[in-house]
């Protein structure tokens, strides 16, 4: 087959809801998609199936030898330096006649302001942007760049839009968290703030934005706090992954080097320099008993990836 596939993949939730947006948004991938003939298939690389070894092999025996793998991620934090790369190479080591190319991450992109704003706007139910904060809650990060990434979408929505201001938070890992975000905002004059998740699909993680919300709401009566929705499986996210499908494909693909911890010695993050990145072990992956487990890493050299997996 000459048309390369796409090999959609996701990181993985033990939510069910989660795993089924996934699966149905990999569907409607295929549909945008069936008219160039392109073949598209989905996997995770841990806590859920379909797994990327399964989707892997699925389209290895629909013929294909060639994939483009676009890692289903908003920054590129760890997951998109290190565990998509490592999986993605797992499989090639396992089947040494295939081979990939690697997409970038989702963000920040343009549409996602505009996807992000559509459901700020339904969070208001007709009322004015004006007079409304928007506090922004990535997932959080051990990575100062992912983190710092998420920052600037915040900056981004704000711009051109009649929101007062926009915040940044986190749910896990990395500060403030939801709580402290709309203290801030609060403590900033905000009398409506709309907590925006910054997440592609459900899962733990989004449903706990939503709990601490709305504690907050309970908590301080004089603040309107609502909440939006997520970016969800719809058409604009679709043509963001063939976006970048075609960019894998043809386009100068580079990772964002310049404040990366893997590559440039950042203060506090002195172990991640030079870090090996090695695979997850997913539960459900038969392979890993064949001897190829969680040691077929590589380092974080960009260019040794990209030389690797297209052996």
């Amino acid at each position: 087959m000459n048309v390369p596939p796409v090999l959609l993949v996701g990181h993985g939730t033990v939510d069910a809801t989660g795993v089924a947006e996934f699966v149905a948004f990999t569907d409607r991938v295929r549909r945008v998609l069936a008219a160039e003939n392109v073949d598209v298939d989905g996997g995770f690389i841990e806590l859920s199936q379909p797994t990327v070894h399964e989707a892997w092999t699925a389209l290895s025996g629909r013929g294909h030898t060639a994939l483009a793998a676009v890692p289903m991620v908003l920054v590129a934090a760890g997951h998109a330096k290190g565990d998509i790369p490592a999986a993605l190479q797992r499989e090639v080591v396992r089947d040494r006649a295939t081979s990939y190319v690697l997409g970038r991450p989702l963000g920040p992109h343009p549409v996602l302001q505009h996807l992000l704003d559509q459901r700020v706007t339904a969070a208001l139910r007709g009322d004015p942007g004006a007079g409304t904060a928007v506090l922004l809650v990535g997932r959080g990060s051990t990575d100062p760049d992912a983190n710092a990434e998420v920052c600037k979408v915040a900056r981004l929505l704000q711009e051109g839009r009649p929101y007062d201001f926009v915040e940044p938070a986190f749910v896990s890992l990395a500060r403030p968290d939801v709580t402290a975000g709309l203290a801030r905002c609060r403590a900033l004059g905000a009398r409506r703030v709309v907590v925006a998740p910054y997440f592609l699909f459900d899962g733990v993680l989004p449903r706990r934005v939503v709990d601490q919300a709305t504690a907050f709401g309970a908590e301080h009566p004089d603040v309107d706090v609502r909440i939006a929705g997520y970016l969800g499986d719809c058409d604009e996210l679709a043509g963001l992954v063939v976006e970048r499908y075609r960019e894998a494909l043809h386009g100068d693909i580079r990772m964002n080097c310049d404040t990366c911890a893997y590559r440039v010695l950042l203060p506090g993050f002195e172990d991640k320099l030079g870090a090996a990145q090695t695979p997850h072990h997913h539960p459900d992956d038969p392979a890993h008993g064949h001897g190829h487990g969680h040691g077929h890493g590589h380092g974080h050299g960009h260019e040794q990836v990209e030389a690797v997996a297209g052996e």
